[in-house]
């Protein structure tokens, strides 16, 4: 069978899908296997890694429960502050978002230019401000002050995204909600809303997978260890046990990273098509 110009594209299409995902799997593969490998081991050689005779779960088991780190408190905290910010993200960018897309007012263009300018601002730069402002407010190694900085920093990205999905829902849909007695916030509620699920499953994937894995503001904001959160708990071990002890480091890394992979993998038929509608329509 001669094979046509498009089906030989379309095979080095996929070809290079598969060095990209393998490429992307290898450095997790390596640390999940690494994980199991016996505490205090050397870098092991690929051959050594696949050897499954060497495969354990002690290192999980000493992690878990080690005595000086309290790694349920760090797993609560993590939820806690994750769940939170989720919730308040999705709560502030969807009614700003919704102001942006369907209400007329002065100056909204103007406004909303300027929200999005501020995406090009690096989320660093507002770290000094932000901790200067928790702490004269007292709210240093607080959940608050843990929890209410996360919005801000990423607040204009979800109103952007979600905007862009708002203005692809029909205007009619709002029209007849209106004859039928619907408030302004009726409509954004049972007709915005519930036709946004891809958007706001988006915009959940990635408020949860940036604040669980932040390291940065929880290490700055907490001070004692019932605070800290899973990320910066677990970087104890590379302070005990050095950098050498790497199936132990692995570990942890693996125990951060399994919470986030679930949720995206959850979330992913509704992450892919919130993020093509809200790039393609507005």
């Amino acid at each position: 069978m001669i094979r046509t110009p498009r089906a030989i594209k379309v095979g080095l299409v996929y070809a290079l899908l598969l060095v990209g995902a393998a490429l992307t799997l290898l450095p997790l593969g390596w640390m999940a296997l690494t994980s199991l490998q016996p505490m205090r081991a050397a870098p092991s050689t690929p051959d050594k890694l696949l050897d499954s005779s060497t495969w354990s779960l002690d290192n999980y088991e000493f992690v878990l429960t080690f005595p000086e780190l309290p790694i349920g408190r760090f797993a609560l905290n993590s939820v806690v502050v994750t769940a939170s910010v989720v919730l308040f993200q999705l709560t502030l960018c969807s009614l700003a978002a919704y102001a942006f897309a369907r209400l007329r007012f002065r100056g909204r263009e103007a406004l909303f230019m300027l929200v999005t300018i501020t995406m090009m601002l690096p989320a660093v730069v507002m770290v000094v401000p932000l901790y200067i402002t928790v702490e004269r407010m007292g709210l240093l190694d607080t959940y608050a002050g843990l929890i209410l900085p996360y919005p801000y920093l990423s607040t204009a990205f979800g109103i952007f995204l979600l905007r862009q999905h708002f203005k692809s829902i029909p205007v009619s849909l709002d029209e007849a909600a209106e004859l039928d007695g619907c408030s302004k916030l009726g409509i954004f509620w049972y007709v915005v809303l519930p036709s946004s699920k891809p958007a706001l499953a988006t915009l959940a994937a990635f408020g949860f997978i940036w604040t669980w894995t932040d390291f940065y503001w929880p290490l700055l904001a907490t001070s004692t260890r019932k605070m800290r959160t899973l990320e910066v708990g677990l970087s104890m071990f590379k302070e005990s046990y050095g950098d050498s002890n790497w199936p132990v480091q692995m570990t942890a890394a693996v125990i951060v990273l399994v919470p986030a992979l679930l949720f995206f993998l959850a979330l992913q038929r509704y992450f892919v098509k919130g993020v093509v509608q809200s790039g393609l329509k507005g």
